[in-house]
């Protein structure tokens, strides 16, 4: 099997980081307005999700702190759908294995999926609200604002989103997912929204956006009144900082590792160009993708390897840590079954792309253009095959780190990591 060589590359996007994480959330909300009509003592629930946001913990001991010195009570709750199981033990977990603790937050740790409904939306939907939100005396949640991976819109990811179907725990989740194949989920997001801020529940969101380097770029107190139109601001923003793999088109995109932890959908659909219902090669601006291989899931997934149906084949090392049960749950509270169905799978990386190579419609596999990222929310250095050089060489935010080199394979038939000291540090 004669490939490509690789060569190490590294995309040089603007460093947008933060210095001070905590100290930017005690900035943001100090001068929200918003925050000063919060009488000391109240009870304000602090809503945390299950992304993979770099300084979570570090961000919601901040609100918590914030908080406090206003002398109001905190808590935190999970505010993530079907996540964790659809279990309340289990999106505890969820929160604990990013370091949301009470002990490391200062603060109780709240987890129920017990929702109180609230009524209809003018489409018919029956909206529902956590019970520990709606009992509390005012909400807060620390979202990040970003494109969704199942459709395009000025509202997608984010505050919002977080507002109804994490809010609406896993009966939400489910009701609303159903409802957007019927209507698109932005509409729903937008409705459900609406019904959720008209309870007076809602203080706010703190709006957090990242670089391309996945860094903390920004954050914004966005109170409830106005909350749509600077969400969609944001969203704006962050969407012009988005990274791709930067060529117009590829064969074969080798991934080390999916997980919740980097998507809703496992990995960013808007970097590998696939969607669970419409297939392949659907998103506008984003490179032609031919095949995906999956080689591993994230151990931060804990077995939900939710995408696994857009990849062409996995490793069997993949399939073999998947727990079905949350994965299937996951899928089926979305709506979307494709993104939990099983790719065929193989013993070795070898195998995997002998087999899938030649479908990728070169008749000799030297022709075959390969790109090997991390996952797809850590593009900034990624190994791209050697007959790329031409148009990589275009573009002047690229650099190029290596010389050619031959893919190689260990004793067992499998990729020797080309990010390996990289899983190491990580």
């Amino acid at each position: 099997m004669k490939l490509q060589r690789l060569v190490r590359i590294r995309q040089n996007f603007p460093n947008r980081a933060l210095p001070d994480a905590a100290a930017a959330v005690r900035q943001e909300m100090e001068a929200a307005e918003w925050t000063r009509a919060v009488k000391p003592g109240s009870r304000i629930a602090i809503g945390v999700g299950s992304r993979g946001i770099t300084n979570i913990d570090v961000i919601a001991r901040a609100m918590v702190d914030f908080w406090k010195s206003r002398g109001a009570k905190p808590f935190v709750i999970p505010v993530m759908g079907s996540h964790g199981a659809a279990t309340a033990q289990g999106q505890a977990d969820v929160l604990a294995h990013y370091g949301i603790t009470e002990a490391t937050m200062g603060a109780p740790i709240v987890s129920s999926l017990d929702v109180v409904p609230l009524g209809q939306t003018p489409e018919g939907i029956e909206v529902v609200m956590s019970r520990d939100a709606l009992e509390s005396d005012g909400v807060v949640l620390c979202s990040r604002v970003k494109w969704h991976t199942d459709f395009d819109g000025k509202l997608e990811s984010g505050i919002h989103k977080m507002m109804a179907i994490g809010l609406g725990k896993w009966t939400g989740a489910q009701r609303y997912h159903t409802y957007g194949l019927r209507f698109g989920l932005e509409q729903v997001i937008r409705s459900v929204g609406r019904k959720v801020l008209d309870t007076g529940k809602m203080l706010g969101g703190l709006a957090i956006l990242e670089d391309a380097y996945h860094h903390t770029a920004e954050m914004a107190a966005v109170g409830a009144a106005g909350m749509v139109e600077r969400e969609e601001e944001l969203l704006a923003r962050a969407k012009s900082w988005k990274a791709n793999i930067p060529v117009k088109e590829l064969d074969l995109l080798i991934i080390e590792e999916i997980g919740k932890n980097f998507s809703g959908a496992g990995m960013d659909t808007k970097v590998v160009n696939r969607t669970g219902r419409e297939g392949a090669n659907r998103w506008p601006n984003v490179p032609i993708i031919h095949r995906i291989f999956l080689r591993d899931l994230s151990p931060l997934s804990y077995g939900n390897a939710v995408g696994i149906g857009m990849a062409d084949v996995i490793a069997e090392r993949l399939y073999d840590k998947i727990d079905f049960e949350p994965m299937w749950i996951n899928s089926l509270t979305a709506s979307s079954p494709t993104p939990s169905a099983v790719p065929m799978y193989f013993s070795t990386d070898y195998t995997c792309i002998e087999r899938i190579a030649p479908t990728c419609g070169k008749l000799d596999l030297h022709d075959v253009s390969i790109g090997w990222i991390r996952n797809t929310m850590e593009l900034g250095e990624l190994m791209m095959s050697e007959n790329l050089l031409p148009e990589l060489k275009q573009n002047p935010e690229i650099e190029i780190l290596s010389e050619p080199q031959e893919i190689e394979f260990d004793n067992e038939g499998n990729l020797v990591s080309a990010f390996a000291a990289e899983a190491v540090a990580h």
